[in-house]
């Protein structure tokens, strides 16, 4: 008989969740830039990120249901900024 030896074990396919999954980082609402969305229903806004590793990073957000400046945003993520908004309309496609 083979004696087998003690092989380590790896984890695989696990490299990205512990940033998904792991713990949310609080953000300040420092400015609301506009909206977005097929009906207007997405706020893009300006963030400031206050805890974690992008501490003091000012980021773009969108962000579904209402927001106002000073509120604070529990981000699952820091690292994916959002888009610019191109478009001069403030809500909606065609109001």
């Amino acid at each position: 008989m083979k004696a087998q030896k003690s092989q380590e074990k790896k984890s695989i396919g696990t490299k990205g969740v512990e940033k998904i999954l792991g713990e949310a980082v609080p953000a300040l609402v420092e400015e609301i830039i506009g909206r977005t969305g097929f009906r207007g229903e997405i706020t893009q806004v300006k963030a400031n990120v206050l805890d974690g590793r992008d501490k003091g990073r000012s980021m773009r957000r969108n962000v579904k249901g209402p927001v106002k400046i000073g509120d604070i945003l529990m981000l699952r993520e820091t690292e994916i900024e959002a888009r610019r908004i191109k478009s001069k309309v403030s809500k909606g496609a065609y109001t």
